[in-house]
């Protein structure tokens, strides 16, 4: 809701029924006064039926607050009713001082609302509006002229007109290239870059530097990122065991589909039902792992059929959020509170995904499956001969079995863990052999085996594989979970789509199907999915959507600060052939995302959270991005891309803190300085240095990350091995490429932060460098004293802030 202050001198622009009162009711009030429940016989959901009121009366009179029933409820000055709303907290003066205007104003609504939740604006299919006409396109702010460059603008100073606000002027062209950078890279210019860049004065310069970054094959990296956030991505099985699991093809997948820019569309359909396409190639069945990074349970004595259906639960949940921004989740037990959206709706979408098998897809060549095997043949025949060897060694393997503690076992694979529970002398020669296998690998006494064997094995080429998803030729019966507990059948349910959206029909031939529910998704009538993508898209790079709430677009979430604008993008998107690098451009090469961040007393006043955007948002960078700019910084950042996750250094200990202690074989070399996109990533342990940051669990859909700020970060920044070996890196690279201190202190600022050192950051650095080369004794003092100063650098709220 966005409340707009007056400043001093200025009219208050009316109060707006649908942005400001609609939702506010529907936050407070709905619940006992609406569809399903009218408490004293009054409704809510409509200013017409809160003017009919109930039991007690009218519930408000237009152009009168102060005799209006409703007001007198909420301040709980009625003699006979009790506050409202009932046993919760009392609304915010300013909600009440907002009704009151309202009234007092004439409770103006729409004359067509009706009650009916399908009317409501996110569920009818996005027009193509008009783009506003202004008062003129160059707008004289505080500074240059603002120009308007393309039909974004026009939106965005309509409404600044509106409230008679001008935007700000353009960010200088350092910010700005840094800010390009970081938003379509995740990676800062070089300083030299930044030379040329802002040396070029020849027309059409901004638009080569953004088609020049649009074509970098580290822009997939960048916004590939953000979609791995909706796939939940994480590189372990989730849950108390946590184990390791293989579907970096998948991460892989979607930064090459960002680089060659697939359509939204196509991009879709690979990822939910790309192995229902006709001949679908290799990369088509690696797209399908977008719905197996659901967590797997691995604990002994688990139901699998229930944690089966959670995963085709959290595949629902995910695709209604992701693509529909929807809370569908709300209706597993029961119909939705707020939103149309019946139980049966979500047993229908459930039907889609429950007829799916869960596959592993090998990756490996026919050679280095051959190699493998026949590695694998000299380890068994290795392991198969040491009883002949060694008499006794099967008693050794059975103390050792009985020796293991809980912890221990669940370590072990499943096939071991499944044989322990076999009575030894019941047991194959192969499971004996199992077991064999796993006790030579894991206690010190067999340290002369485990060298032969890792003689072996060091000619086996790893066998690359990722999970997949695979229709089953013979569906599986759907029902409706009763109280979403699917051990109660409330009855066969069909696949189908919930009814307050746009209906489903099936090409021709189609089946009613995972691939049709896909193409469903993505029909030009559906009134949901341009939308919640391109307000995703605009939240990256204002910090904001134009639906705040970007995971509801339902009743209960914030109406869109801007919704012709909202429409527009929504319908250039498709009408580009969903061109996801069409919507970068557009954005930001437009007036709106180019203005300066600079805070003004005068917007502070007006619109204290910068819902209209007379200014640009500074924001603190991503979790991986702050990493990849010290690593930048240092000149330590690898190019290398795809593979496997890589493990850069990490705090002692933090492998233990999870229920089973994990290994963490620190990288060398190249690996160990790779973009943090590729840093492996367990749910239960994440990386510290990430997840300080706020990167997502991978638990679950994330669709907005928070940015939190706490000391933690700054001593991180400071203290991390990692980033220490970053500044040391930094250091030495000054010390390195410049020949004096003045000059290695600007060519240090600028390759954290661009910009060039005012006088008074230079002479605090300059005293800072002093000190410390006075202080310091033994070594290489110079390395020292500069290592001190490239930590302060890395440690600036600049530097890890896009302006």
């Amino acid at each position: 809701m966005l409340l707009i202050v007056p400043a001093l001198g200025q009219a208050a622009p009316p109060v707006d029924y649908a942005a400001d009162i609609k939702p506010l009711l529907a936050t407070h009030c709905y619940q006992c006064h609406a569809a399903t429940q009218q408490k004293g016989g009054l409704r809510l959901d409509t200013a017409i039926a809160a003017l009919k009121g109930g039991s007690h009366g009218p519930g408000l009179k237009a152009g009168s607050s102060r005799e209006s029933l409703l007001i007198k409820a909420i301040e709980g000055a009625h003699p006979e009713l009790s506050r409202m709303p009932y046993k919760k907290p009392p609304l915010a003066p300013a909600k009440i001082a907002l009704l009151k205007r309202w009234i007092d104003e004439g409770a103006k609504a729409p004359a067509n609302e009706r009650p009916d939740k399908s009317t409501h604006w996110a569920f009818t299919k996005p027009a193509r509006p008009a783009v506003p006409t202004v008062q003129s396109s160059k707008f004289k702010g505080q500074g240059s002229p603002w120009e308007i460059r393309n039909p974004i603008d026009n939106f965005i100073l309509a409404r600044l007109e509106r409230e008679k606000l001008s935007p700000s002027p353009a960010a200088d062209r350092v910010t700005l290239i840094r800010r390009l950078s970081l938003d379509l890279l995740g990676l800062p210019p070089a300083p030299a870059e930044v030379d040329a860049f802002v040396n070029d004065a020849s027309p059409g310069a901004d638009e080569q530097l953004v088609e020049r970054l649009l074509k970098s094959p580290h822009y997939g990296e960048r916004w590939g990122r953000w979609w791995l956030d909706a796939a939940r991505y994480a590189d372990s099985n989730g849950y108390s065991i946590d184990a390791p699991r293989q579907i970096w093809a998948y991460r892989d997948w979607v930064v090459n589909a960002m680089n060659r820019d697939l359509p939204f569309d196509q991009f879709t359909l690979d990822q939910l039902a790309g192995d229902m396409l006709p001949d679908p190639t290799l990369d088509q069945k690696v797209a399908t792992g977008f719905h197996r990074n659901t967590q797997i349970n691995q604990e002994g004595g688990i139901d699998l059929e229930q944690f089966r259906i959670e995963s085709v639960i959290d595949r629902v949940n995910t695709t209604a959020t992701a693509w529909l921004g929807l809370t569908l989740g709300c209706a597993q037990c029961h119909d939705h509170k707020f939103d149309p959206l019946t139980q049966r709706d979500y047993y229908g979408m459930f039907a889609f995904f429950n007829n799916a098998d869960e596959p592993t897809l090998p990756l490996a060549t026919a050679a280095e499956t051959k190699a493998a095997a026949e590695t694998d043949a000299k380890v068994a025949a290795y392991i198969h001969g040491l009883p002949d060897k060694e008499p006794d060694i099967f008693e050794k393997s059975l103390k050792w079995e009985r020796s293991l503690t809980p912890e221990e076992r669940q370590k072990l694979s499943q096939e071991v863990r499944t044989t322990f529970d076999t009575q030894f002398p019941e047991r194959t020669l192969a499971q004996k052999q199992l077991v064999l296998a796993a006790y030579i690998e894991t206690a010190p006494e067999n340290r002369p085996h485990q060298t032969q064997i890792k003689r072996l094995r060091a000619a086996r080429p790893a066998l690359n594989s990722t999970m997949v998803m695979r229709e089953r030729e013979k569906p599986r019966r759907s029902y409706l979970f009763i109280k979403g507990d699917f051990t109660r059948d409330g009855g066969e349910v069909t696949p189908t789509v919930p009814v307050v959206l746009h209906p489903f029909t099936p090409s021709a031939g189609g089946s009613t199907n995972r691939l049709e529910f896909a193409r469903w998704l993505v029909a030009p009538e559906n009134p949901l999915t341009a939308r919640v993508i391109v307000n995703r898209m605009w939240q990256q790079y204002f910090g904001k959507g134009i639906v705040e709430t970007e995971n509801d677009f339902g009743t209960q979430g914030t109406p869109p600060t801007h919704p012709e604008l909202l429409d527009w993008l929504a319908t250039e998107f498709m009408g580009s052939g969903w061109s996801l690098k069409h919507m970068h451009r557009l954005i930001v090469n437009s007036a709106t995302y180019r203005q300066s961040s600079r805070a003004r007393t005068e917007l502070h006043l007006v619109d204290a959270n910068n819902k209209l955007l007379a200014r640009q948002n500074r924001l603190r960078l991503d979790a991986e991005i702050v990493r990849d700019v010290c690593l930048s910084a240092g000149g330590l950042l690898s190019p290398k891309m795809g593979g496997p996750g890589v493990h850069p250094p990490i705090p002692d200990g933090v492998m233990s803190l999870g229920q089973v202690k994990r290994a963490w074989d620190t990288a060398t070399g190249d690996d160990r300085h790779r973009r943090g996109l590729y840093t492996f990533y367990f749910r239960a342990t994440p990386y510290p240095a990430m997840n300080v940051f706020d990167s997502p669990d991978a638990y679950s859909t994330c669709t907005r990350r928070i940015r939190s700020n706490t000391p933690l970060q700054a001593l991180t920044l400071l203290n991390d091995a990692a980033f220490y070996e970053f500044a040391q890196a930094l250091a030495a690279r000054v010390l390195k490429e410049t020949a004096s201190d003045a000059a290695r202190l600007e060519t240090a600022f600028r390759l954290c932060l661009a910009r060039k050192p005012s006088a008074t950051e230079r002479a605090r650095l300059d005293d800072l460098l002093n000190r410390q080369l006075a202080a310091e004794s033994g070594g290489n003092v110079r390395l020292a004293a500069w290592t001190t100063v490239a930590r302060v650098l890395l440690n600036l709220d600049e530097t890890i802030t896009r302006e």
